[in-house]
């Protein structure tokens, strides 16, 4: 089941969502470039994108303007110094975009920018309501062009490989990858002096999310495994409004809903966001989750609605045609009914601990996108933050890599299955998986308890247990890859909540309800 003959290329990007794909491209006319992709090119966060990209774009707006809207988002723990770095990239990200041909909506000739929740301003680029779909098309579409990039899809991550381990003399540093090439059913190995994970986030560990199935935290995992910090996993971000239907999954209503107008109700019709926050629906997202969150459980509702009907029957079809085709489909009727919506865990604010080039602790080994933790975000995300954060660090670890030549790997061990087996009862697995996602749910979800995190770690216990033995016994196969990573980041999010003792952001405890006086990422070390 093992490849014994290695693959060489210069840089290794694993993921091939909009982190992945610009770095590729930034990195291709020099370096032989491989991204590696565990499904196929186009399955990953980046293309149910719905909202837009966050840039200051507009002569009435302003860099501080934005930075300070992220800063209040970020309750405290957004780094400023990441925070302006983004900020003042955002407008050359968005211009390279347009170079590349994406198709972003315009009104009378100019770039049409609407607003999101948190936003002080119009600053939203957006591709109507499907700006992720575009623009990973678009750059998909430039990468099959680029001659010097291989796009190798089914191919999931194993593990890193360090130098370390290997017994390599000098300091440790990342050498490439192990990946299982599902469609030969072996493991390979990679090598590469420069190695960029672009895995996304980690969705999956809960039960109810607007994430796609890709979204496991796999580049987290490998890289805690490998040694690298990682910060700030407590902050989940729960999308306020995901669709609240028994034959849909994960279909996310945008926060441009709200933006344009969209209201709050419960099923009488009364709006329940003025007795929540005088920002009423523009509120930042951990407020208006936590407000659904509470009405829901005070009186007892499978969800809420949402509500864009008082606007004129044309706009809601120019503004959010997906949406609007979509609900359609399953019978409702946007221009003339609500929305039933609930709240989904969304995007990971922690992750694999960098600094503003991308460098993770390993030498040779970047980190961008959803899968790393840049200080950006603090303890909230502001809405379509994200994207732009993508590219803005795909172009400055690109060119840190360009100026940062490594050396040649060397030999490196093949994967060596020798000693394991065909698993004989799978189904171990998939009980595992359904017993974590509904655990997460339940007690890491909005509201946390200490008893609830105990809980919840006395099962992650038990499970990382009987996951290792499994692993140590059989073949890897994709189903048990991902549940091992799930595992180690379910444990990394719950020991980073146990260790916040406040509430801030995302971060809410009943057991500490106040905010500290004093803002201090949390940062797990391995040992």
């Amino acid at each position: 089941m093992s490849q014994a003959i290695p693959r060489d290329f210069d840089i290794l990007i694993v993921g091939s969502g909009l982190a992945g794909l610009s770095a590729a491209l930034h990195l291709a006319p020099t370096h032989k470039v491989a991204i590696l992709t565990k499904r196929s090119m186009s399955d990953g966060s980046s293309g149910w994108a719905q909202g837009g990209i966050a840039a200051v774009m507009d002569r009435s707006d302003s860099f501080a303007s934005h930075v300070d809207d992220t800063l209040v988002a970020g309750a405290g723990l957004s780094d400023p110094a990441a925070t302006r770095f983004v900020v003042e990239h955002a407008p050359l990200s968005v211009e390279w975009l347009q170079s590349l041909g994406v198709p972003f909506s315009e009104e009378d000739g100019h770039l049409h920018l609407t607003r999101e929740g948190g936003h002080s301003a119009r600053r939203i680029v957006h591709v109507t309501d499907a700006t992720g779909a575009a623009v990973q098309q678009t750059l998909i579409q430039r990468v099959q062009q680029t001659p010097n990039i291989t796009m190798l899809e089914h191919h999931m991550l194993v593990d890193l490989i360090m130098s370390a381990k290997v017994g390599m003399p000098g300091p440790n540093r990342c050498l490439g990858l192990y990946a299982l090439d599902e469609t030969s059913d072996e493991v390979v190995t990679f090598r590469a002096p420069h190695t960029i994970l672009a895995t996304g986030g980690a969705g999956k560990v809960y039960l109810y999310t607007t994430n796609p199935d890709t979204a496991t935290g796999d580049g987290i995992a490998a890289a805690w495994r490998a040694g690298c910090r990682v910060t700030n996993m407590e902050f989940i971000q729960f999308h306020p409004t995901c669709l609240y239907h028994p034959h849909v999954k994960n279909f996310l209503i945008s926060e441009a809903v709200r933006g344009e107008g969209g209201r709050l109700m419960l099923p009488d019709g009364t709006r329940f966001m003025p007795n929540h926050d005088p920002r009423l629906e523009l509120a930042p997202r951990d407020v208006v989750a936590r407000a659904i969150d509470f009405e829901m459980k005070k009186h007892g509702l499978d969800c809420v609605l949402l509500d864009i009907s008082h606007q004129p029957p044309a706009f809601v079809k120019e503004h959010f045609p997906n949406i609007y085709a979509r609900c359609l489909d399953l019978g409702i009727d946007i221009t003339r009914q609500p929305i039933p919506v609930v709240p989904a865990a969304h995007y990971t604010c922690g992750g694999i601990h960098t600094d503003l080039a991308g460098r993770t602790d390993l030498p040779g080994l970047h980190a961008i996108g959803e899968t790393a933790y840049t200080g950006l975000h603090g303890a909230n995300r502001l809405a379509s933050n994200s994207l732009v954060e993508c590219m803005v660090f795909a172009r400055s670890a690109s060119d840190d890599i360009l100026a940062t030549p490594l050396p040649p790997v060397g030999d490196i061990p093949a994967w060596d299955d020798s000693r394991v087996t065909d698993a004989d009862e799978a189904v171990v697995i998939s009980h595992n998986w359904d017993e974590l996602r509904r655990f997460m749910w339940d007690y890491v979800g909005i509201v946390r308890t200490n008893k609830r995190l105990d809980r919840a770690a006395h099962r992650i216990k038990l499970l990382q247990q009987e996951i290792h033995e499994f692993y140590s016994a059989f073949h890897v196969t994709r189903d048990l890859l991902e549940l091992r990573n799930l595992v180690t980041v379910a444990d990394l999010i719950v020991r980073s909540a146990q260790a916040r003792h406040e509430s801030r952001g995302l971060h809410y405890s009943r057991d500490y309800p106040r905010m500290a006086e004093v803002a201090v990422p949390t940062t797990l070390q391995p040992s």
